[in-house]
């Protein structure tokens, strides 16, 4: 029988090992003596071991030495999943991708994404002090809704106090470069305070953080991203509350409210790289125009929850969620946002804002079957409205019409044991209802100007004033209706070994603002406009996993497609559009993790292999025949990490390697039978290795933490520099420095 957990506990149970095979730091053995591990956003209370899927849990002591090094739960996720790329070190993580697709970024369940016109800011929305653990789920999937096409990244807020009184934790920290500029110089200061007295419980919490200037190994300030935005050179705040009440010894109700908000400082402009020589974009102080680069999000959530409903478990949440992430502005004005009718042409200046606001609601029940209780069935309802828009904020234009989504999707899980629990069968179906509602518009002018050859020109070269938009865009409902499946088997012969096999269908919309804004042609109806369509893609999967001793490792190998994948490439003035094209991905993850005969010391070593192709013929024949470039698929990579645990003292030291790619296919043998130095040439990825090291100590009066963010100063430029916008030498940023940061916690 698996035993039920009280509703309180699906969000503070103790972690006592990964459902994945990277290194976990381990929990006290006594809180984490008898618990289930409830990873909450597979929306059921059996353990892991129970379903066909490959899931990692980053527990909160090695979520904390994680923030230490890197600052950032995006950062976390990536340096310990193999197949998750490396992050880009910028406010927006576009490209970022998990197994060569998007994942779903969600705060207990509630999604941070806005797909109708992704601003690719849904990593940072709230501040990692606030997050318990992580739940990683691999694979294109449908459990949380829209979105979940290369996994699920679920961050599960701090629990409600489990004693009477008062307790709490404080945080303080301090960042210095290398070199200990003061430019370079950060700090964060967090505090959360709970308290419990019978049923009622609140927590309450508040974290302030100054990043400064990031600088290259060679102690060279790195160029800001002014349009898409920086976390350097900023300012964060985060206000974090939860509110609990016990209505019987079985129900429960949460109220959880969250605001987070960062701002670039606006105090340095970037200042132009040569690729061709290997200098990397730099920045200088200077007034960049009109609003830095920020973005806010604000998200409430009520749930009731009873673990014994009739004999099962129902789960009920209701939530809202309002984003305004506002881009920075370049210093030179863009083509993009030319209007004559507004200003001369070249003179005009304008930024966007995306806006996005979501209402949903979840509801699960989830029950053995009474006579039969082999067999667990879980029924649901997900609902979202999620209304999204890009405005321009200097002129009042709007970049991008406001969107209407609306999705309504029953669900339904079985899972059956079998020869008692040697063999599970689990499967399920999801019915997503989607409506999008877009009103007639009108695309930007767009209005730029060609500079005339000076004569005598060898050839006729357009020029003059150019105007490819300003077209009349009949709006529409367009309705999609798909039956998304997933089934598997589990065999555990032993306790700790099993093997797995999956498939599961994940769903999403394309990046819908970039293409309406791109429309360029007239008698364009949005409602048989084909390139809104869904974005449907499959996880098959095969997995092993052995966790028994000293030994936790695992190995799965997945494939997936998608008829109409979502592809961005390199557009006008730096922006990216999105390709509707057929898209195929496979890969091979291997994990091992070892206690070695010394008392508290674990090894670690991870590999991960991708493949991405996709159809590039100009005329899709349904065929993949290039591979997906930099901008939509990681590298492969291995992890190596050694971390020690004893008494006070805890260390860890780990290294990801990123193996250098070559990009093939028909796209790259074009190039070069024409000599062209353009970009599946340049954008080869050449590889590099960094190290990170963290130390901790706790005394009588809190716990002290050192730790060194790329440890050997290696000088390099980071993967998505290094693998897109060849010709762009705003756009070619180096990778941080030796950074480090000396933490104090202190728990009451």
């Amino acid at each position: 029988m698996i035993r039920k957990i009280a509703a309180a506990a699906l969000l503070t149970t103790a972690l006592s090992s990964p459902a994945f095979a990277q290194d976990i730091a381990p929990v006290d053995a006594d809180s984490a003596a008898g618990e289930t591990i409830v990873v909450t956003a597979a929306r059921t209370i059996l353990p892991p071991n129970a379903l066909p899927l490959t899931i990692d849990i980053i527990g909160k002591d090695a979520l904390d030495q994680q923030l230490a090094i890197s600052g950032s739960v995006t950062d976390a996720v990536a340096n310990l999943t193999p197949s998750f790329s490396p992050t880009r070190q910028k406010l927006s993580g576009s490209g970022e991708s998990l197994r060569g697709r998007s994942p779903l970024y969600a705060i207990n369940g509630i999604p941070q994404s806005t797909p109708m016109r992704d601003g690719s800011r849904d990593g940072f929305t709230i501040d990692g002090f606030f997050v318990d653990r992580v739940e990683l789920i691999f694979g294109s999937n449908a459990l949380q809704g829209i979105g979940g096409t290369g996994g699920i990244v679920n961050q599960v807020t701090v629990g409600a106090p489990k004693d009477e009184g008062l307790s709490g934790r404080f945080l303080l920290q301090g960042t210095a470069d290398n070199d200990f500029s003061k430019a370079g110089m950060g700090g964060k200061a967090g505090g959360l305070v709970q308290y419990k007295a019978g049923r009622f419980d609140a927590s309450v919490g508040a974290t302030y953080e100054i990043r400064g200037v990031f600088s290259d190994a060679k102690g060279r300030p790195i160029g800001l991203n002014l349009t898409q935005g920086e976390t350097q050179d900023s300012k964060a705040t985060n206000f974090f509350a939860r509110l609990g009440y016990e209505l019987s010894p079985s129900a429960r109700l949460d109220l959880i409210a969250s605001r987070f908000e960062l701002k670039g400082d606006g105090d340095y402009v970037a200042v132009a790289g040569n690729r061709t020589l290997g200098i990397p974009t730099s920045a200088v102080r200077g007034n960049p125009p009109g609003k830095s680069a920020q973005s806010r999000t604000e998200s409430v959530a009520l749930s009731l929850t009873d673990t014994d409903l009739g004999g099962g478990n129902f789960v009920s949440q209701i939530f809202f969620n309002r984003s305004r992430d506002t881009f920075g502005g370049e210093i030179v004005t863009q083509a993009t946002f030319q209007d004559p009718a507004i200003a001369p042409v070249g003179t005009l200046f304008d930024q966007s804002q995306n806006r996005s606001r979501k209402l949903g609601a979840k509801f699960s029940y989830e029950r053995a079957v009474p006579g039969f209780e082999d067999l667990t069935l879980t029924i649901g309802f997900d609902a979202l409205v999620d209304k999204t828009e890009q405005a321009l904020i200097a002129t009042g234009r709007r970049w991008v019409p406001p969107s209407d989504f609306r999705s309504l999707a029953p669900f339904g899980q079985a899972n059956l044991k079998l020869f008692d629990g040697v063999v599970r069968l689990a499967g399920g179906v999801r019915w997503e209802n989607v409506k999008i509602k877009i009103d007639d518009y009108r695309t930007l002018a767009s209005t730029t100007f060609v500079a005339c050859p000076a004569p005598p020109a060898t050839q006729p070269v357009p020029c003059g004033l150019a105007s490819y938009g300003g077209v009349a865009v009949a709006g529409g409902k367009p309705k999609f209706e798909d039956l998304l499946i997933n089934g598997g088997v589990i065999v555990e012969p032993w306790d700790g070994i099993r093997a797995y096999a999956s498939y599961a269908e994940g769903f999403t919309v394309p990046d819908i603002g970039r293409i309406t804004r791109a429309v360029n042609r007239t008698g364009i109806d949005i409602d048989n406009f084909l390139d809104i369509s869904p974005v449907v893609s499959n996880n098959r999967e095969i997995g092993f996993e052995v966790k028994r001793g000293p030994v936790d490792a695992s190995a799965a190998y997945f494939w997936s497609s998608s008829d109409k994948g979502q592809l961005l490439v390199t557009g006008a003035d730096r922006n990216f559009d999105v390709q509707r094209l057929r898209v195929e991905i496979q890969g091979l993850e291997v994990n091992l993790g070892v206690q070695t005969p010394i008392d508290g010391l674990k090894l670690n070593i991870g590999y991960a292999h991708l493949i991405g192709r996709f159809d590039s013929d100009a005329v899709p024949d349904g065929k993949v025949d290039s591979d997906l470039d930099g901008v939509n698929i990681s590298p492969d990579r291995v992890n190596l990490a050694a971390s020690y645990n004893s008494g006070p003292f805890s260390a860890r030291i780990q290294t990801q390697v990123y193996l250098k790619r070559r990009f093939d296919g028909k796209a790259r043998a074009a190039d070069d039978a024409r000599g062209s130095p353009l970009k599946l040439r340049d954008n080869d990825f050449g590889g590099y290795t960094l190290t990170d090291a963290y130390v901790r100590y706790q005394t009588g009066f809190g716990g002290i933490s050192l730790s060194a963010q790329n440890l050997f100063n290696k000088q390099y430029i980071d993967y998505s520099s290094d693998t897109r916008l060849p010709s762009d030498q705003l756009s070619y940023f180096a990778g941080r420095g030796r950074t480090f940061t000396l933490g104090w916690d202190y728990r009451f």
